[in-house]
């Protein structure tokens, strides 16, 4: 019995033992497997932080605490001078101006054809002009009998994929509401942007027609011939691709609470408010806070197509179009810019391909033109752009 308990006592204890010695050896080896799953998980936490937590190295062109306090200062005089302009119903359609904004980082390459938009003296009580010149660019001033020599407002350094080109555009639009209580609507443009119709068209088709905007219906928006209701024609995409991507390109959640992802829309920047809408923006304070914030990747990042649609359709969707007057080809964009016209593409023909559209009447601007394509412009002006 004795030999029996001591031969299994042996057995177990080298049992044991062994056990022991392949437990000893996971255990030796577990500093080794927590090292390599650490160190394959690291290209994971690379790409899932920035989703996660605010930007560590954003990209470096964020507004700076004086521009954005001089912005805040243009915006509140703005907004406090319009407290007696709010109701856009008490003022009469003949009063009413248009305020057209021109952005730019270059020379106004096509002035001498908006120079004939305009030149009708009789006009001259129809609108006025605003532009934004990024004072970093090597920019000519207009002669002292261009329409736009003295329009030039003061400007801050613009850049693309930052929420620069959005303090941009808040500045023409308070600069405008502060210079004019007449401005009723509000026309953003670029230097590369061109007419498709005469200023008369223009006018008419915003401030009196009962007709141009097939958005809506003729009962709803006039009564006896008389123009009862004015929407912003500004784009608001709400489904996209990319739509998921620039919602986190600041990183997952920074945009909450003040934002959620179905509330996220996309648009062009080139649009046309009302008075109304522009006071919104100027001023907003709630989502401002969220679009300044830096992002991570400039391919993802584009604040000025994703502020104003979401900003307006967030307040007063109802009030909106969903799209713009501003025509552009999208066909082979390069770098996320539309395609160019070049000399050789422009004739009549195109300016009426570029009229079409399926919301409204018809669009009453384009972009993209190339600067080398104004000899051609100026030769079709008078017979297929300004001739009704």
């Amino acid at each position: 019995m004795r030999s029996l308990n001591s031969s299994l006592s042996s057995k177990d204890s080298s049992r044991i033992g062994r056990g022991g010695g392949e437990d000893q050896m996971c255990y030796r080896a577990s500093p080794f497997l927590i090292s390599f799953t650490l160190l394959l998980s690291l290209p994971f936490l690379f790409l899932l932080l920035p989703c996660i937590l605010p930007p560590l190295f954003p990209l470096p062109d964020t507004i700076s605490p004086a521009d954005e306090l001089d912005d805040l200062s243009v915006l509140r005089r703005a907004s406090a001078s319009s407290l007696s302009h709010l109701s856009s119903s008490s003022s009469s359609s003949s009063s009413l101006k248009i305020a057209f904004l021109f952005l730019t980082n270059s020379d106004l390459h096509f002035s001498p054809l908006w120079q004939r938009f305009f030149r009708d003296d009789r006009s001259r009580s129809l609108f006025n002009i605003y532009v934004h010149a990024d004072p970093s660019a090597n920019i000519s001033l207009p002669p002292a009998r261009s329409v736009f020599h003295g329009r030039f407002i003061p400007s801050k350094r613009t850049s693309r994929a930052s929420p620069k080109l959005i303090s941009a555009t808040r500045r023409l639009l308070a600069a405008a509401i502060l210079d004019d209580p007449a401005n009723f609507y509000f026309a953003v443009l670029s230097q590369y942007c061109i007419p498709l119709h005469s200023l008369e068209y223009v006018y008419r088709s915003l401030v009196t027609s009962t007709t141009f905007d097939s958005s809506i219906a003729t009962a709803e928006s006039a009564q006896h011939g008389v123009r009862l209701r004015y929407n912003s024609y500004i784009e608001v995409i709400d489904r996209s691709p990319r739509l998921w991507k620039r919602y986190i390109a600041r990183g997952r959640y920074i945009m909450l609470p003040e934002v959620p992802f179905d509330k996220f829309r996309a648009g062009s920047q080139f649009f046309t408010l009302t008075r109304r809408h522009a006071l919104m923006v100027i001023c907003d304070r709630s989502l401002w806070k969220k679009f300044k914030l830096p992002c991570y990747r400039e391919d993802t990042c584009f604040p000025e197509e994703h502020y104003f649609p979401t900003l307006l359709s967030m307040v007063d969707r109802r009030w909106l179009t969903g799209y713009t007057l501003t025509a552009v080809n999208w066909t082979g964009t390069v770098n996320g810019h539309p395609h160019t016209y070049g000399p050789s593409e422009v004739s009549p023909e195109l300016i009426q391909r570029l009229r079409a559209s399926n919301h409204s009447e018809s669009y009453l601007f384009a972009r993209k033109f190339s600067p080398d394509c104004l000899a051609k412009l100026m030769e079709i002006a008078d017979n297929a752009i300004f001739e009704e």
